[in-house]
């Protein structure tokens, strides 16, 4: 008799993890469930996380720009998971040069190239997955969009904030256009290499020192990197000084008292300095090329040799003439100023490190205390007297290296000398205003926004002119003024806009008298429409508002707003000038955009900023199509610290592809052997785990992810999951019996890699997306005691927190401190002490 065999049964083949299936799948369901769009007046609190909305020039997005998208999109992910309506929108920054200048090199229509621009990048942001509500898409070159940007205008002029002014302007020769400075390089026109010159035209400038001490004063109440702050006071340039009245003559007088010499001059300069302590180290005086006595104070035997620096100077940009490695030239004028505190004649010189739009346009040389005044006096062999010395050193240096730019005792001050600086400054401007000689001032270093720009591809300016009324602005009613539809868009070389070449554009009638009248022709810069983009995404559709107030008040402020530093300045302080009018003139209840502030860090690629330019980038379409989006998601966080800026290494990409790859294939393998009957009230019931290991693990790791998550450390959530999966893979047997570790990775897994996290959810029997179920929670129960949390201060206020070993001693927990990234982006000066308190709190005192 034959024996029979039993066949052993074969498991079944489980599925391998195809991101390229999963992911074009769940974005099709996304859109069709519209899970991703925002509900206004939900019942749940709102949370408005905004990116910086992208300009759709070039070729598309490449890895640097998704990185910022893919953070804020974990944020707004994680957001909504812990219970909040969420409200993430995107939208086309598409008006101004970049897209102008490409047209024109392409020879097609600037609106024909982002129509394609846009096509494209739009494409590539939903390949993300990121749960953008494409229902409230903008675009800045809408009519529909840029009618409430002219009719800001129009409140901005009725106001008296927008105004006309003469002024230079970069003007190229060859290209026969008006440039920004941006487009000037080492004085020649970018696109075609010719020297650039100061043309003198009329523009259009919004009034933005008006709001010059609140947008400084109110800095203090927004979550924002310090650094930006900094940059914004620092751009603002507030500032507490004398302004000092120095006597001009033709001629050098000896021989004759101080009194007798101010009664025979000829001309007044005024000076402002926030170092009156200095006044007696005086040497010299400079002019800006610009300022308007140059001409007159110059003698004949200098006036060829001035006249060819001035020259020289109109072919710079004001940010190189004011670098500090430049070198500093100037020429003399042979004429000579009067020190009003002490009598002394001094040279006046022009130099174009002097701006005319900073101060006065004119600055008092003291070499021995300021380092361009000493660069200079080295060149040029000018005098260099110390009058303020270090606290230590009362008698003077006596031989400098360097400028002492420092407060100090003041020595070789006549009876001043003796005072500190602080007390001489007083004293000194006591002394000044006593005699009539300067008066106590605060200066700013901001101007008026330069608003006009002279060409076509802007928001038309709604202003008319008209030979009996003047300056009219359009009615409200008939907005919006429309840029007209054209073939020939080139400039037209004569330093106005294209616009004014199109006669149907330009003539038209006086809405207060009827009578011919003609539109202005210049067109707002880029910056406009950025100004207050982030309103119109709370309305988006309004034809009879610029947003409804009732869902204005619910959305704003922005809560979290993502994007790159190099916005620290302009779009920023921009956006919040627009807003405090805005608020002023009741169109919205807050005067403050943007609550928090992140700004990621760049990416570099062969040790340069990834740039089409360079040649060094890396597009994410070929990666996808490789790894899937939820790898490169997962790896734009887990290069780096999110706020610095990381080298870009593609070879690191299959580390965290492998990773995807084990919670795919243990996820499967659990679910595949046991499906969840009740998965709600499974997933929120700890009942189930009976190893004590395996749930302590499980809450640490919730624990740790959640308050990472809160510091936006994004790269070290990564890394915290890559650790987790190989714990739970060590405990496979375990798990077969016990998902709920396995159900807490993915949630916590979700904002990261949404794609596979919701395949995964969706394959233990779950019917609803992984995002309507809420962030887990750890029990400190759980949770063995071996580690404590200890609060980070820098100055008293809190930047961060860690979690260090009970065990550890002082200097460790110090040291641990110390390594914050996010710590050490607020450690902007020398670190005076380290202060901790057991068991609670570290202050880093600075």
């Amino acid at each position: 008799m034959t024996k029979k065999i039993k066949e052993k049964k074969q498991a079944p083949k489980l599925p391998e993890y195809n991101p390229a299936k999963i992911e074009s799948k769940w974005r099709e369901v996304w859109e069709k469930t519209g899970i991703n769009k925002s509900e206004d007046f939900s019942k749940k609190p709102k949370y408005y996380c905004l990116d910086m909305f992208p300009y759709p020039s070039g070729e598309g997005l490449h890895v640097g720009h998704w990185r910022g998208y893919v953070m804020s999109d974990v944020w707004a992910r994680y957001k909504k998971m812990q219970g909040f309506n969420i409200l993430h929108p995107i939208g086309w920054d598409a008006f101004g040069l970049p897209a102008e200048n490409a047209a024109i090199k392409k020879k097609i229509h600037p609106k024909e190239y982002l129509d394609q621009n846009i096509k494209k990048m739009k494409s590539q942001l939903q390949q993300i997955g990121a749960i953008y509500d494409w229902s409230r898409e903008i675009n800045t070159t809408d009519p529909e969009y840029y009618k409430w940007t002219q009719w800001i205008f129009l409140k901005l002029y009725k106001a008296g904030l927008a105004y006309k002014k003469k002024m230079p302007i970069n003007w190229c020769p060859s290209c026969k256009t008006g440039l920004a400075n941006e487009e000037v390089v080492s004085g020649e026109c970018e696109r075609c290499g010719a020297e650039v010159e100061r043309k003198d035209l009329e523009q259009w400038m919004l009034k933005i020192t008006s709001y010059a001490d609140r947008l400084l004063d109110d800095l203090e109440k927004l979550d924002w990197p310090e650094k930006v702050k900094l940059m914004q006071k620092n751009w603002i340039g507030k500032s507490f000084g004398v302004e000092i009245n120095f006597k001009a003559i033709k001629k050098e007088i000896k021989g004759k008292a101080p009194d007798q010499i101010i009664k025979e001059t000829e001309f007044d300069i005024p000076v402002f300095t926030t170092r009156a302590d200095t006044l007696f180290g005086v040497t010299f005086l400079l002019l800006s090329p610009e300022h308007p006595l140059v001409e007159k104070l110059t003698l004949p035997e200098y006036k060829k040799e001035v006249e060819k620096y001035i020259k020289k100077t109109k072919k710079l940009a004001a940010l190189e003439r004011e670098s500090v490695e430049r070198e500093k030239t100037g020429v003399p004028t042979g004429s000579c100023a009067i020190n009003p505190i002490n009598g002394e004649t001094i040279p006046i010189w022009v130099s174009d490190y002097v701006l005319a739009g900073y101060g006065t346009g004119a600055v008092m040389g003291v070499p021995a205390h300021d380092q361009r005044d000493f660069d200079f006096a080295k060149k040029y062999g000018f005098e260099i007297l110390e009058v303020v010395a270090p606290l230590t050193q009362a008698e003077g240096i006596m031989t400098l290296a360097k400028a002492y730019e420092k407060d100090g005792i003041l020595i070789n001050s006549a009876e001043f000398s003796g005072l500190t600086s602080s007390d001489a400054r007083e004293k000194i401007a006591d002394f000044l205003e006593s005699k009539n000689l300067g008066r106590r001032q605060i200066n700013y270093k901001i101007r008026d926004w330069v608003f006009s720009r002279q060409r076509y591809w802007g928001e038309p300016i709604p202003i008319i002119y008209c030979s009996k009324c003047g300056e009219v602005p359009l009615d409200e009613k008939d907005l919006p003024l429309l840029l007209p539809e054209v073939k020939k868009y080139e400039p037209t070389g004569t330093g106005e806009s294209p616009l004014a070449a199109i006669p149907e554009f330009v003539n038209t009638t006086c809405p207060k008298c009827g009578n011919k009248a003609k539109r202005e022709t210049n067109t707002m810069p880029q910056w406009a429409g950025s100004c207050w983009y982030f309103l119109r995404y709370c309305d988006p559709k309004n034809n009879n508002a610029l947003a409804n107030p009732d869902k204005l008040k619910y959305w704003m402020p922005v809560d979290l707003y993502v994007g790159g530093i190099e916005h620290a300045v302009l779009h920023l302080l921009y956006s919040r000038f627009w807003i405090k009018f805005l608020f002023d003139i009741k169109v919205i209840d807050f005067d403050e955009p943007f609550t928090r502030l992140f700004n990621q860090g760049m990416i570099y690629r062969h040790g340069a900023k990834m740039s089409k330019s360079k040649g060094n980038v890396v597009s994410p379409d070929e990666l996808i199509g490789k790894f899937g989006a939820d790898c490169i998601r997962a790896y734009e966080l887990f290069i780096g610290p999110p706020e610095a800026d990381a080298e870009w290494q593609d070879n690191g990409i299959p580390g965290v592809h492998r990773f995807l790859k084990k919670v795919w294939n243990l996820s499967i393998e659990i679910a595949f052997n046991k499906k969840i009957e009740s998965p709600e009230s499974f997933l929120y019931s700890a009942k189930e785990i009976k190893e004590t290991e395996i749930l302590a693990q499980m809450h640490r790791v919730i624990k740790k992810v959640t308050n990472d998550l809160e510091r936006l450390h994004f790269n070290t959530i990564i890394s915290t999951l890559m650790e987790y999966i190989n714990f739970l893979i060590s405990k496979k047997e375990m798990l077969l019996e016990n998902h709920l570790p396995v159900l807490n990775l993915l949630l916590l897994l979700a904002p990261v890699c949404p794609h596979l996290a919701e395949e995964l959810w969706s394959k233990f029997g779950f019917k609803e997306s992984i995002f309507t179920f809420s962030w887990p929670k750890y029990n400190p129960d759980f949770i063995k005691q071996e580690l404590m949390t200890i609060i980070i201060q820098v100055n008293g206020k809190l930047r961060d927190q860690i979690e260090v070993r009970r065990d550890s001693d002082e200097e460790q927990i110090k040291a641990e401190a110390l390594k914050s990234s996010r710590v050490q982006a607020f450690i902007t000066g020398d670190i005076k002490k380290v202060i901790y308190v057991p068991e609670k709190l570290i202050n880093i005192v600075i």
